[in-house]
C-alpha cells in the first residue's frame, strides 16, 4: 500500500447528463486542479431535483452524473470558481468533504 500526495478534500459535482461532455471537456482544461476523477451514474431525488422528461415525472426521480475529484481544498475551490463562471446552472449541484486518507494498494 502506497500512500500518496495528503490529499484533503473531495469535490463532488452532481450534474444533469446534457452537461456531461461540457464539464468533462472543461475539467481535462484544468489538469492542475483536477488531475484525475471518476464519473458515476445517479439520480437525484428531492425538491432540487429538475425532472425533465415524462418518465424522470413520473418516476420522481432525475437522471444526474456524479463527478469526484480528490485533490487540495484552496484549488478545488479555485476550480470550483472557474467552472460557476463558464457553466451557470443552477441545477448543477456540488459539495466539498473532507479526505482522513489517500492511497493504492500498491
Amino acid at each position: 500500500m502506497t500512500i500518496e500526495k495528503k490529499y484533503d478534500a473531495m469535490l463532488t459535482l452532481a450534474i444533469p447528463i446534457a452537461l456531461e461532455e461540457d464539464v468533462l471537456d472543461f475539467l481535462l482544461q484544468y489538469p492542475q486542479w483536477a488531475a484525475g476523477f471518476s464519473i458515476f451514474d445517479a439520480q437525484g431525488v428531492g425538491q432540487g431535483a429538475s425532472l425533465r422528461s415524462t418518465i424522470e415525472k413520473v418516476q420522481g426521480r432525475s437522471k444526474r452524473k456524479l463527478v469526484i475529484i480528490v485533490g487540495f481544498d484552496a484549488q478545488l475551490r479555485l476550480l470550483l470558481q472557474a467552472l460557476s463562471k463558464e457553466i451557470q446552472n443552477p441545477d448543477v449541484a456540488y459539495w466539498i468533504s473532507p479526505v482522513s486518507a489517500f492511497g493504492r494498494l500498491a
